[in-house]
Order: structure tokens, then C-alpha cells, then sequence
């Protein structure tokens, strides 16, 4: 470049699997700034100088095989305003699934009027897990039968149906919402959640109306939120002398990986932990943020979460609440072993690293929303960023006033008795 006066930039791009991008999902490509030679500091700046938007990856704005967001022309720097994101329906939905929380008696009426409302009066097709048709008060009830042999089963260990499920309706509390978000490994379709549940900070629909709500969301009529959520990648070494994880995995394979090196991936709608599992020591792992070593973690452990997860384990360990439509990661440490640890925010578009330390006197063990939970040892790896797959949650109002909502019935949020009225007589004392 001559004279240092000149400096170009390339517009960045987002890769995904559902773009032209190329083959690696939820990270971007490099913003490449072509600017004047410095000698002098090159030989200093890191290798893992930041080449990344502090953006998130665009997520996907196509949810299973129909539903799609209803596209707002106004929208600002492509970004659309999280208050207009709407549902709409490229083509009329066709199928649904049915989450109900296992053996719970309590479900089993709302469940089977659910199911011959969705079957007989609007002719969908319902999928059902295996398992929950196995419960003996639904296959011992002869007069339901007659639905549940319309039904299409899956188990979910062995079955895709990634491209078959149209829109999904959860009975029970946030776990069901957890759940559906674990079958679905890409795009996920439109998540309706009723409150059937203990907490349901993420169920905002009442079941008393569900006739006339669930036939407003098949119209296409409703608000959604957009849940991002994290891509867990980890990386273990000498694998094949582990004990492996018997759950459902997406293994991945890359040839810059070593054959001894098994690489699993998740998606993650809450929080990815890092504990010290049966243990009495301390954990000691390191956190690296964009290849770079920020801290130490000593202490019980160390919590990853989405927004969305920032109302679970996190609030509970003394973090902030976040709106789901702010795009960040939230660190929160787990009983730290110091008083200056305190949990931080950074942008979605990050890429955070937790290893062992090699100064660790044991191994530490990871979960993802509470399940897939493994030994982590020296050499591992666990890379997260956050996905360009999140959950298209429908609101039963908005965005902001179902938040809010959650936040003053489910977790009482600044409830107090109000202080009384100063009156005049007590002004003058």
C-alpha cells in the first residue's frame, strides 16, 4: 500500500450450512482489513490477532421444512428489529410434535386432548416419542388407541426427523423446551410451549385456551423470539482408552484431527457447565477467549450460558438476567476460590476455549442443559461459540412482555412490600 493512505474493506459473510459459505457452520468468515505494513509491533501481535465481527453469525431464518420469518423490509442493517419477528408459513403446516414430559399423570388428559384436537379436527400428522406411548395409562386406554394408531413414532437415539416436523408443541415445564432443542441439531421448527410444568419461566401458554391458540399459530399469526444458542465442540484425546458416551452424538470428523482424537458437537439452549465433578479438590481449568488465556477458573466450576440460560444455573450462581434477544455469552464462575471473580458478559460473536490446567490435581466433567455429562482430562478441549441455529420460541404476546412477565410470577423479581405514605403529621419529625 503506498503512503499507509489507502485502506479497503471487505464487507464480512456469514457461513452456515444453509448459505453458500462453505461447510462450517455458525463461525464467520474474516473481516480482512488491508492497511500499512507495521513492522515494527508484527513480530509481537499474537497469532490469534481478531479477525472477527464482534457480531453473532446471522442466524437461519428458515425453521424445519415450512416455517419460515416473516420478512420486515424496514429492517436495519439486516438485522431485523427482534420486536417485528413475526411467524409465517411458506407452505400450510402439515405436521407436528407432541413433547410430553414422561410419566407425568398429570399430563395425560391435556395430552390426549391435545393430540385428537390436532388429529381429527385439524388433520395434522403427530409424531410422539416411543417412550411416552409406552406408558401404560396411554397404551392400556382403548378409546385412545384409536388416535395413537395415527400417530408416527421416533425413538431418539435412532431417528431423524429434523426434516419431517413442521412446528412443535411442549407440554410440561422448561425441560420439555430443552428437550426439543436437542433433537434438533440444525434448523429447529417453531417451539409452542404450554405451562404444565413446576417453573415455566419458558412455557408462556395456558392450556385452558389451547383450541384457539394453537389454530392462531397454525394461521401463521404470532410473535416469535429467537433463543440463540451455543455450538459445543469437544475435542478429546486418546479417546478409544475412555469410557465412551452412550447418548446421542454428532461426531465429526476433520483431517486436521489426529486418529486419536475424537471430536463430538453439540447444541446448547441454556448453559454449558465445567464442574469438578465427585472431587474434593478445587477445579483448575483455563479459559481462552479468541485463542487468547484470559483466566484461570479455581474454584467449584465454571458456567457458560446463552441469554436464555442466564435465568437457570447462572442467576443461581449470582449472574445478571439477560434478555434472550441480546446477543451474548455470559461467563459465571461457580463459587470462585476469590472475591474478585464476578461474572462477565462478552459478545456473542466470540470464540471461548476451557481446557485442564496442566497444574490440575484432577479431571473436571461437563454437561450441556444437564445431559451428555463426561469426564474432561488433560488434553481435552472445549471450544464454544455461539450457533446460527437458535430455537424460534412463539411468544403467547411479545418478546419483552412475556420476559418480563416470566420474571414477576416465576422468580418474583424485586417483590417487596411497598413503603408506606409519608403523610403530613410524620414530615415534621
Amino acid at each position: 500500500m503506498d503512503g499507509g493512505s489507502e485502506m479497503r474493506l471487505e464487507a464480512p459473510t456469514f457461513c452456515c450450512s444453509t448459505c453458500d459459505g462453505g461447510p462450517n457452520p455458525g463461525r464467520h468468515s474474516a473481516q480482512r482489513i488491508k492497511a500499512r505494513s507495521l513492522s515494527t509491533s508484527s513480530a509481537t501481535y499474537s497469532e490469534h490477532r481478531r479477525t472477527q465481527s464482534l457480531h453473532g453469525p446471522s442466524p437461519v431464518t428458515t425453521f424445519g421444512p415450512k416455517a419460515c420469518m416473516l420478512q420486515n423490509p424496514h429492517a436495519v442493517m439486516h438485522i431485523q428489529d427482534p420486536a417485528s419477528q413475526r411467524l409465517t408459513w411458506n407452505k400450510p403446516p402439515k405436521s407436528v410434535l407432541v413433547i410430553k414430559k414422561i410419566r407425568d399423570a398429570s399430563l395425560l388428559q391435556p395430552f390426549k386432548e391435545l393430540c385428537t384436537f390436532l388429529t381429527e379436527v385439524k388433520n395434522l400428522i403427530v409424531y410422539v416419542e416411543k417412550k411416552v406411548l409406552d406408558d401404560p395409562a396411554i397404551s392400556g386406554d382403548e378409546v385412545f388407541a384409536t388416535i395413537t394408531k395415527k400417530f408416527c413414532t421416533f425413538r431418539e437415539d435412532l431417528d431423524d426427523i429434523s426434516n419431517r416436523v413442521d412446528f412443535i408443541i411442549c407440554l410440561g415445564g422448561d425441560g420439555t423446551l430443552l428437550y426439543a432443542s436437542s433433537l434438533f441439531q440444525e434448523s429447529v421448527p417453531p417451539v409452542m410451549a404450554f405451562h404444565l410444568g413446576s417453573l415455566g419461566f419458558l412455557t408462556p401458554f395456558k392450556f385452558d385456551t389451547y383450541q384457539s391458540q394453537v389454530t392462531q399459530i397454525i394461521e401463521g399469526n404470532a410473535a416469535i423470539v429467537l433463543r440463540s444458542r451455543l455450538q459445543v465442540r469437544v475435542l478429546k484425546e486418546n479417546w478409544e482408552k475412555k469410557d465412551t458416551v452412550e447418548e446421542k452424538e454428532i461426531i465429526l470428523t476433520n483431517k486436521d484431527v489426529e486418529s486419536n482424537h475424537k471430536a463430538m458437537q453439540y447444541q446448547v439452549l441454556n448453559e454449558v457447565v465445567v464442574d469438578r465433578g465427585p472431587s474434593s479438590y478445587l477445579s483448575n481449568v483455563d479459559l481462552f477467549l479468541d485463542g487468547h488465556l484470559i483466566t484461570t477458573v479455581q474454584g467449584d466450576g465454571l458456567i457458560v450460558s446463552t441469554p436464555t440460560g442466564s435465568t437457570a444455573y447462572a442467576v443461581a450462581a449470582g449472574a445478571s438476567m439477560i434478555h434472550p434477544n441480546v446477543p451474548a455469552i455470559m461467563i459465571t464462575p461457580i463459587c470462585p476460590h476469590s472475591l474478585s471473580f464476578r461474572p462477565i458478559v462478552v459478545p456473542a460473536g466470540v470464540e471461548l476455549k476451557i481446557k485442564l490446567s496442566r497444574d490440575a490435581r484432577n479431571t473436571a466433567w461437563v454437561s450441556f442443559d444437564g445431559r451428555k455429562r463426561q469426564e474432561i482430562c488433560h488434553g481435552d478441549s472445549i471450544t464454544i461459540t455461539t450457533s446460527c441455529f437458535p430455537v424460534p420460541s412463539i411468544c403467547f404476546r411479545d418478546p419483552v412482555n412475556d420476559w418480563f412477565e416470566s420474571l414477576a410470577t416465576c422468580l418474583h423479581w424485586n417483590v417487596r412490600k411497598k413503603q408506606n405514605y409519608l403523610g403530613s403529621e410524620d414530615e415534621e419529625f
